[in-house]
């Protein structure tokens, strides 16, 4: 029986398809890339991270989807995942990684992928790359999103997600041009509940113990590129254009000492 997601291409509009084979001829002369992004919550993460996958052909692996979407299509790990999960158990690192592994072997990662909210550990990370080793890959890049908590709490309290795309919007900062309403689909946005002050120093408390001494694990291995993240989304994006797409062993140079 056929997937009830299928589609039948006779029914996509001829618009739709040459956008999409456009897109698809502009990616065959992308290089591979495999990036990471490391900030704190309300460091920009989500709003540079769309305009990165489209730029570079990325796919965007964000581990709290790919757990549910594992999930939901009953895959062996997303059968352990469940178990756990209805344990009210922890997901372990290894289950983690394995879905990663999964995902990464999708068409839409055929050019690599970003990673989001992962790792979160060293013990993660090292994890992650002895993964990545076995399929003769590495990560290239870990964009590090430096930004002072004392900038987060305005950021946070004022930020609306489209759920179904993960695109970001601020009120101040970057706001819809409809208030309410993502910009692309129409579709209502909604703010998350844990983005509140209270919930933002404990999320900024976990953050700085556990997830920090993973940016002093890949800058050790010298391809961490640290940007301003207390700018505009506008400056911002240009300090990410600014790295280039080979640059692997110049990230650093144009960042000012600090």
């Amino acid at each position: 029986m056929a997937s009830s997601s299928s589609v039948n291409l006779e029914d996509v509009p001829s618009e739709s398809l040459m956008t999409e084979l456009l897109r698809r001829m502009k990616c065959v002369t992308k290089p591979e890339k495999r990036l990471i992004l490391i900030g704190p919550p309300g460091s920009g993460k989500g709003t540079q991270s769309p305009m990165i996958k489209d730029e570079y052909c990325l796919c965007h692996l964000a581990t709290g989807d790919m757990l549910r979407a594992a999930v939901a299509a009953k895959t062996p790990l997303g059968v352990k995942a469940k178990e756990a999960m209805d344990k009210g158990e922890l997901v372990s690192d290894e289950l983690v990684v394995g879905i990663i592994d999964e995902a990464m072997k999708k068409p839409s990662c055929q050019k690599g992928f970003i990673l989001d909210g992962f790792p979160r550990t060293v013990g993660q990370a090292q994890m992650l790359d002895e993964m990545l080793e076995k399929q003769g890959v590495k990560i290239d890049k870990v964009l590090d999103f430096a930004i002072d908590d004392s900038i987060l709490e305005e950021r946070i309290t004022g930020r609306w997600i489209h759920p179904a795309s993960g695109r970001s919007y601020h009120t101040k900062f970057a706001p819809p041009k409809v208030l309410g309403v993502d910009d692309v689909t129409g579709e209502p946005l909604i703010q998350r509940k844990d983005d509140t002050a209270a919930v933002l120093k404990s999320r900024l408390d976990a953050f700085h113990k556990q997830t920090e001494p993973v940016i002093d694990y890949y800058w050790k291995k010298g391809i961490v590129a640290k940007l301003h993240a207390e700018k505009s989304p506008k400056e911002v994006t240009e300090e990410v254009q600014k790295i280039g797409p080979n640059d692997h062993l110049m990230l650093v140079s144009s960042i000012d000492d600090e």
